[in-house]
């Protein structure tokens, strides 16, 4: 089943052999490659020689089973036979794990995109409630987060606001929140006491790096403006604003929350970069239609994805069927429960997919 992993752990005792080589140091870019890759192939070997030992001891415990023929040490054998086949069948399970295809965006900061959809006033409060959730979830991971661009209602609302939140595992945790959030409550501008239903969109997007899009400058027009809205005099007696227009595809970004120009340019350029990443992906996914079938959904934000009933206490994701009773610890950022259902869902499809093609 894991035979594979015989030639990964002759890697990995290769590589070994080379850090400790010596004259080893006076290449410091080859001695940081293998250290890296050294790194990525630890937990795969030390888990497969913790299960072939549990293998062993299986085996062993059977073989004595067998021979042995005083009644006590027979059940002592037999208890040492079930714990080390529950061993193995529990390594086994995360050496599965560790098998599946890396995602290429692991370890990638994330920008957020979050706008008001149906409901008026209300769908712009939701989306800055959703915002709230989401830094204060940044919070409790211990992530970073910076405000990129904004658009207020007036009443303390979001039209739509786009951010970056900085951290280990961002991409990794906060992957699935794309798509359409509903939410049924009374408004605060409703007078008579009536539920509403309004919705805000999300949109989780892999910070990419230069590397991973090359943007042709001849392919962005910039135009500058003054600021509106909060932000201090400076911000706004000078043209700090900068708007962005990508002509091959007519993607527009407006940046104003910095009050220097640079900033600002530097910031729009960020997004562009996401955005026309998330693009390239999506074309290649689209060339592998299958692939899209063993998702946790398409991370299209016309999905929706995710129910928040205030009446009732109840947050519904609709794509795994999960309901949870406690939607004030929730929104005040609370999403582990949540975002471990959707890895362990996402991660039980990928190995039903692996095999089917095996």
């Amino acid at each position: 089943m894991f035979e594979k992993l015989d030639d990964i752990v002759r890697k990995r005792e290769e590589i070994l052999r080379e850090l400790s080589t010596p004259g080893i140091q006076n290449d410091p870019g080859r001695m940081t490659a293998l250290m890296k890759e050294q790194a990525e192939l630890e937990p795969l070997t030390d888990t497969y020689g913790k299960y072939l030992k549990a293998v062993r001891d299986r085996e062993d415990s059977l073989e004595l089973m067998k021979q042995e023929q005083d009644p006590e040490m027979r059940e002592m054998l037999k208890e040492e036979f079930s714990s080390s086949k529950q061993r193995e069948e529990e390594l086994a399970g995360k050496l599965r794990l560790l098998l599946l295809p890396k995602d290429p965006d692991e370890g990638k900061n994330v920008i957020v995109e979050i706008r008001a959809g149906t409901g008026g006033d209300e769908a712009a409060l939701w989306a800055a409630d959703l915002y709230r959730m989401y830094t204060r979830y940044a919070d409790r991971r211990g992530w970073s987060y910076e405000m990129i661009s904004s658009s207020e209602n007036g009443i303390g609302g979001f039209k739509e606001c786009i951010f970056q939140i900085s951290g280990p595992d961002a991409w990794q945790r906060m992957r699935f929140e794309s798509g359409t959030h509903r939410v049924q409550r009374v408004p605060v501008t409703e007078s008579g006491g009536r539920i509403q239903t309004s919705a805000a969109t999300v949109a989780i997007m892999p910070e990419a790096d230069e590397v991973d899009v090359e943007i042709d400058p001849k392919d962005v027009k910039f135009d500058v403006f003054r600021a509106s809205g909060n932000g201090g005099q400076c911000v706004n007696t000078t043209d700090s604003a900068v708007r962005l227009t990508h002509l091959p595809t007519g993607i527009v970004i407006s940046c104003q929350d910095e009050k220097s120009q640079i900033k600002n340019k530097s910031k729009a350029m960020k997004v562009l970069r996401s955005m026309l990443y998330v693009m390239k992906k999506e074309e290649q996914q689209s060339e592998r239609a299958s692939l899209r079938r063993n998702q946790v959904g398409s991370g299209d934000r016309s999905e929706k994805i995710r129910t928040y009933n205030f009446g009732q206490g109840r947050v519904t994701d609709h794509r795994i069927h999960l309901t949870l009773y406690r939607i004030d610890s929730i929104m005040d950022g609370d999403l582990d429960e949540l975002t471990d259902a959707l890895i362990a869902w996402d991660q039980a499809e990928r190995l039903s997919g692996q095999s089917e093609d095996t």
